[in-house]
């Protein structure tokens, strides 16, 4: 099925799910006035992890915390969109500023977590004591990733696409890639994408506004969503029409090695040369 040979690379907050992972966390868990205390005073990853502290302090327990994830809102024509990519046969992966326990949990709440084959994001665990631990991917206070586009110091997306994409060509894999964001994190990843991939912008998010200011730098096609609905409608209209434009190419290429075997090559040869003449 033609559809293996696409990627579709997803962000997670805002994207799949209709708000931040982590705000919606701290605000149902009522520390947001703590935490915008805090914020002025330390990276983001720094400061969830100290939420998880504070909130462990209370007596929050990891129940707590998988009660509100499981309420985290999202378009079910979301749901159903990537049930059907993974059906088609695409390879779904996520690449997100958010961590391990919020988005699993999402999406096994979901039945989604199957659907991907690798989750690109913070880690995150939980210590002996029962409290949940995050960390950044990136280990920006020792080596910075050095990235000049606006990505947050602990992950360059960028740096993630590239590594996909050498993963792909150290395989011998001629993949499409389909991207899918709405933060400004995902700017870096659509300078990665070539001729041939999409880059899927949510409108009028930090990303669209980018994507639309520096056009010209960017090779991938790009394709505007809202709304759940039109996520669902661009993405899976995508991978109907790159499915259909591989399966004719591979029809041509084979269509070509039939016309080019030896016979009919000298008869192809013998008709120029009466027409030569």
């Amino acid at each position: 099925m033609a559809a293996s040979d696409i990627v579709v690379i997803m962000d997670f907050d805002k994207t799949i799910i209709d708000c931040d992972s982590d705000n919606w966390v701290v605000d149902e868990l009522g520390v947001t006035r703590l935490f915008n205390q805090l914020l002025p005073t330390m990276p983001w990853n720094s400061l969830m992890d100290t939420m998880m502290k504070e909130l462990h302090a209370q007596g929050t327990t990891i129940h707590d915390i998988v009660a509100v994830l499981k309420r985290t809102p999202i378009h079910p024509r979301i749901i159903e969109a990537i049930k059907s990519a993974h059906e088609l046969g695409c390879d779904l992966r996520i690449v997100s500023d958010a961590n391990v326990f919020f988005i699993e949990t999402i999406l096994e709440h979901h039945g989604l977590r199957g659907c991907f084959s690798e989750i690109s994001t913070n880690p995150s665990f939980f210590d002996e004591e029962g409290r949940l631990r995050i960390f950044p991917l990136h280990d920006f206070s020792k080596h910075p990733h050095g990235c000049n586009h606006p990505c947050p110091p602990n992950m360059c997306k960028g740096i993630v696409i590239e590594r996909i994409q050498a993963s792909l060509s150290a395989m011998g894999e001629q993949k499409t890639i389909i991207y899918m964001g709405d933060g400004l994190g995902d700017f870096c990843p659509s300078l990665k994408l070539g001729d041939g991939d999409y880059m899927l912008p949510r409108k009028d998010f930090p990303v669209w506004d980018l994507v639309c200011k520096n056009r010209k730098l960017i090779q991938a096609e790009v394709c505007e969503w809202s709304n759940g609905e039109e996520f669902e409608h661009v993405l899976l209209h995508l991978i109907t029409k790159i499915s259909i434009e591989k399966s004719n190419t591979a029809k041509l290429y084979s269509d070509c090695k039939l016309q080019t075997t030896p016979g009919a090559a000298f008869e192809a040869f013998t008709k120029t040369l009466y027409v030569g003449h």
